[in-house]
């Protein structure tokens, strides 16, 4: 009797063995848009005037989307991904870039960009480098997610920023900072700095800061391996310089 169930018993466990591969092989193949979720990023792109209607791009780990600023140079996407991401801001022929470690305000300014120059040298490469290796290299990803690498990257720009050339800013917490164009904050600091002449004339940052940023970041490398997150040196204390939303 037993013998006469065997052939069953092994055709109903190769039909369940065939839908459990099945399963796994679904389940696999869209595994990583199961981490995606709905993340809503805003800012202000601005040179110390509106980029006005520029050509938003926001890359992320995992997801991007393309939007249009208005008038005032104000962008809201709001779309499915995983985070960090890197932004670029276009606009007649001014190109800029920043980055968003998640949901929130994340605006788009020469100062951003000088922010991803002196990230990218504390990661042993440029800011195009950063930029074109981002998608697939997860250190840069787990560098640029953790806050505290940001923040104390940015009180670093803002340090040498005053050092040399002279310009104390009123919101040094410039990422994740809402401001309006032709208003007290952000915008008169980029307005100071174009004075300066750490901004050229096309409103992207001067050659000579992006190198500054660059050789300070580099004294100050992130260390990073797989699965871990290591807060990198650098000038300045992450506290007092705002919280990122």
């Amino acid at each position: 009797m037993s013998i006469r169930k065997q052939p069953v018993i092994r055709s109903v466990g190769a039909t369940l063995l065939m839908a459990l591969v099945a399963l796994f092989a679904g389940c696999g193949g869209g595994g990583s848009a199961s981490n995606m979720s709905m993340v809503s990023i805003a800012g202000t792109a601005a040179t110390g005037k509106a980029l006005a209607n520029a050509a938003i791009s926001i890359n992320c780990a995992q997801g991007s989307i393309s939007v249009a600023a208005d008038a005032n140079g104000n962008y809201r996407a709001t779309f499915s991904a995983v985070t960090p991401c890197m932004i670029a801001a276009n606009s007649g022929g001014t190109i800029l870039h920043s980055t968003a470690l998640a949901g929130g305000t994340f605006n788009v300014t020469p100062e951003t960009d000088l922010l991803l120059s002196y990230l990218a040298a504390q990661l042993g490469t440029n800011e195009s480098g950063l930029i074109a290796g981002f998608a697939s290299n997860t250190q840069f990803q787990q560098a640029l997610t953790t806050q505290a690498n940001v923040l104390t990257a940015q009180a670093a720009v803002v340090q040498n920023l005053q050092q040399t050339y002279g310009v104390t800013l009123s919101t040094p917490a410039f990422l994740s900072t809402s401001f309006t164009v032709g208003q007290p904050g952000v915008d008169s600091d980029l307005e100071a700095l174009l004075a300066s002449g750490a901004i050229n004339a096309n409103g992207e940052p001067d050659v000579a800061a992006v190198s500054l940023m660059a050789t300070m970041g580099a004294a100050h490398p992130i260390v990073t391996s797989p699965g871990t997150n290591t807060g990198g040196g650098g000038t300045g204390s992450p506290g007092g310089m705002g919280g990122m939303m």
